[in-house]
């Protein structure tokens, strides 16, 4: 398309009658209104170097605050000099991710589950410690990385469950579609933030004597229930979508049920379900937010506690608008990875 085309389909496109180029004026003016002073506060008027709150000019925002508290905002209270072991697990986990995206279509799957089995016991080894790595308590770890480790180990219990549910609802034995329905209508039928008071509080009375579970890991089995049973609604979704001709063809194969479901339904029913998986995975990482309510403080939790510092009060904008750019940038990237890949699966 040259540039004289395409400047055609733009005007066409907002001004090609008189109510779209009306709408089109107001909206340009509307931005315009709300997007010049907060350019103003943000970038123009704004203090970007300095080191105490005096250093900041009145009328723009004090980026200030952010640089003197950017490792707790990343870190939380984890200790400084152990904050290399949070480095590496993200490394592992980002080079891992890359292997398994630019590994050979024939060798993806076998090296997926590899890094599976590999990356979360080693991350739960590098960040609370032990066996030669100095131990580190949960209610050390705060800021970005537990908002991510929420969200990864969470994701992990939700989406191989999710599937587990899907498949349940699916079946043709009453009894396993009876219990995959519960699951899916129990979880989401109760409020998250319900969840995660009950996982931190109620469930230690339950359990027996000399038996405790870290309140992290109780938030994060929570959470990942609940996703779950959103995760399976998205797969029966794809499931659904599937004509009946997919799985007759593989049973007139000779195929049994796991294999057809393995080779055939289930990769496909996948595809189709990804964006709603995606749009889960992104709902998650905001519900991570929802921890604070049990004094976990992710990176929102440590957005609000870093207020509290005499030093720093009244820089709720400047810590609110860094920690909401943060999730911003990280379900806008995942919603353009995942768009992407939607797309590689037309071709």
């Amino acid at each position: 398309m040259t540039r004289t085309s395409s400047l055609s389909l733009w005007r066409e496109r907002l001004f090609g009658t008189p109510f779209t180029g009306f709408t089109s004026v107001v909206l340009v003016v509307l931005i315009a209104w709300i997007a010049i002073p907060l350019i103003r506060w943000a970038v123009i008027d704004a203090t970007w170097v300095g080191s105490t709150r005096a250093d900041c000019a009145p009328g723009g925002a004090c980026w200030v605050f952010i640089r003197a508290r950017f490792g707790q905002f990343m870190y939380g209270l984890y200790p400084v000099d152990q904050r290399w072991r949070v480095d590496i697990a993200g490394i592992a986990f980002v080079l891992g991710i890359a292997a398994v995206v630019l590994a050979p279509q024939r060798l993806r799957l076998k090296l997926g589950l590899v890094m599976l089995v590999v990356l979360p016991p080693l991350g739960i080894w590098l960040l609370s410690g032990g066996f030669g790595l100095r131990d580190i308590e949960t209610r050390e770890w705060g800021g970005l990385m537990l908002t991510l480790f929420i969200s990864i180990y969470a994701s992990l219990i939700a989406i191989p469950l999710g599937i587990l549910f899907a498949l349940g609802r699916q079946s043709e034995l009453r009894i396993i579609r009876l219990i995959s329905v519960i699951f899916i209508e129990f979880w989401r039928g109760v409020p998250i933030i319900a969840v995660i008071f009950l996982a931190s509080l109620l469930l230690p009375l339950i359990l027996p004597g000399g038996i405790g579970i870290d309140r992290l890991a109780r938030a994060v089995i929570g959470l990942g229930f609940v996703i779950a049973a959103y995760m399976a609604e998205a797969v029966r979704g794809g499931l659904q979508a599937l004509p009946r001709g997919q799985r007759e063809a593989a049973t007139a194969l000779g195929l049994n049920y796991w294999k057809a479901t393995g080779l055939i339904v289930l990769p496909q029913a996948l595809r189709i379900s990804l964006p709603a998986m995606t749009n889960e995975f992104i709902a998650l990482i905001k519900n991570t937010t929802l921890v604070l309510v049990v004094s976990i403080l992710d990176l929102l939790g440590i957005a609000q506690a870093s207020l509290a510092d005499p030093n720093w009060v009244g820089m709720n904008m400047e810590a609110y608008v860094f920690s909401g750019a943060i999730y911003w940038l990280i379900c806008f990237a995942l919603s353009r990875w995942s768009r992407s890949l939607e797309k590689k699966r037309r071709l």
